[in-house]
């Protein structure tokens, strides 16, 4: 009987289904600011500054040039090619990706930002474009109001998701859904700012051959 009884125990036990167990990301190695590439935007912004104390037009529309098209392209490329990938990875893949993708962001983005905007103004007080009297002043002052929305949407909102994303991932057990959130915020503001990089560049052109 004891037998028996310790039969229908062990077959009861095995009935019953295993508890499911929630999936556990690991942590990717990474840092939160890559050291590496400081050196980089110290010679970046070091150069920008030359620039402008020695008030060389072809250095200064050099830097406004180079750091507005980069500026640009990495929007259009972010919001437009990696946003569409991005939403079809899974979780984990995600989380690799960002481990990879996002330091080398909180470098690139503010560095492009700044050189762009520094330069372009002094590149407009060198040429005398911030006159009242311009022919083409309203144009200016709508690429004004343009680059300063996408510098907020860039610092204020695409910056701090990164950031997010960054320390998120530096957790022992990182969430993935709020990392594919933060994410995906990150890329709309992109894909965002890379509209506007578009009506600036329209802005410029038609400034350019006024």
């Amino acid at each position: 009987m004891v037998q028996a009884s310790g039969g229908v125990g062990i077959r009861s036990a095995e009935a019953e289904p295993p508890a499911p167990v929630a999936p556990v990301h690991p942590a990717p190695e990474l840092s939160v600011v890559p050291v590496r590439g400081l050196p980089v935007v110290a010679v970046v912004l070091v150069g920008l500054v030359v620039a402008i104390a020695t008030n060389r037009l072809w250095a200064i529309d050099f830097f406004h040039v180079v750091g507005g098209g980069l500026w640009t392209g990495v929007d259009l490329f972010v919001g437009l090619v990696i946003g569409p990938i991005l939403g079809r990875m899974s979780v984990q893949s995600r989380m690799e990706f960002s481990a990879r993708f996002m330091p080398k962001m909180i470098l690139i983005m503010p560095t492009l930002v700044v050189v762009t905007l520094a330069a372009g103004w002094q590149l407009a007080r060198h040429l005398g474009n911030l006159s009242a009297h311009y022919p083409d002043h309203a144009w200016l002052v709508a690429s004004y109001v343009v680059v300063a929305v996408m510098a907020v949407v860039a610092l204020g909102f695409l910056e701090p998701a990164n950031v997010a994303v960054l320390f998120e991932l530096k957790k022992p057990r990182p969430n993935g859904e709020l990392i594919g959130r933060l994410m995906r915020r990150f890329v709309y503001t992109a894909g965002i700012t890379g509209v506007l990089q578009v009506a600036t560049l329209v802005i410029m052109t038609r400034l350019a051959t006024a």
